[in-house]
């Protein structure tokens, strides 16, 4: 049985509000998390992707306030990520109505992370995130980075991935930071090398601009399908993605 594709908005947060740029860089102000939550519950969305995009760089952990006010919006599985560094960090966003944990920084610090979060909450609720970016001088061409995008290291995406699954990662948002922003469509040898090598589900992240942009996308391999600023914009709904996919013979859910 083919498992329905998800159609995932994401709220990259900063100060409390919502923002977006281009490469991770010039961050502008784009709306309320808790009122694009509610929004994007509303048109449809599988999930919702919470990101505190400046707390690791900050040295901070992630808003709990405005964790908790969104997940009183919507009544979907709620991702959220950015600055967390322990399994005392998952308790608390789980208490505060987080499903699932995005971990990026503090495990490839120290790897280890990834079992202790399994190991008591179950593969279910760790998301690897990751960030990576196209390098020369790597197997794949492809490495991770941290602080969100701002650290780049020389680690291979496709090696790190790997490990991380089999350290307990129950599933991979994979972001192209080269893609990030750029409206320009997903990258697509990325998420093919991607799906390879895991036996988790992909969600592909990073560059989605219009409709069509979605089905190579899935056709490459991703279980979902993430976007932020096209969708805080206007530019396009849940709905839209939805309708594309489905008129290519892709099942989504309704």
């Amino acid at each position: 049985m083919t498992l329905a594709r998800r159609v995932i908005p994401c709220l990259d947060v900063a100060a409390g509000r919502v923002v977006k740029g281009v490469n991770f860089e010039n961050l502008r102000d784009m709306g309320d998390p808790v009122e694009l939550a509610r929004l994007y519950f509303e048109q449809g969305a599988d999930e919702l992707t919470f990101l505190d995009v400046t707390a690791t760089v900050d040295g901070r952990a992630t808003t709990y306030d405005v964790v908790r006010r969104t997940a009183e919006q919507v009544f979907i599985p709620l991702t959220v990520g950015g600055g967390v560094r322990s399994v005392d960090d998952v308790a608390r966003l789980l208490s505060v109505g987080a499903d699932k944990v995005g971990v990026n920084s503090a495990a490839i610090a120290r790897p280890e992370l990834l079992g202790e979060i399994a190991d008591r909450f179950g593969a279910q609720v760790l998301v690897l995130s990751l960030d990576v970016k196209r390098a020369e001088g790597t197997e794949s061409g492809f490495v991770v980075t941290t602080h969100g995008g701002r650290t780049a290291t020389s680690i291979d995406a496709l090696a790190w991935a790997r490990e991380a699954i089999e350290r307990g990662a129950g599933e991979l948002l994979v972001n192209s930071i080269d893609a990030d922003g750029t409206k320009d469509g997903f990258d697509l040898e990325l998420i093919s090398l991607m799906r390879e090598i895991s036996s988790v589900p992909v969600i592909a992240s990073g560059g989605a601009g219009a409709t069509e942009h979605f089905v190579p996308a899935i056709e490459a391999g991703a279980d979902a399908v993430l976007a932020a600023s096209v969708f805080h914009s206007g530019q396009l709904t849940i709905g839209d993605v939805k309708d594309a996919l489905t008129a290519q013979g892709i099942e989504v859910r309704r």
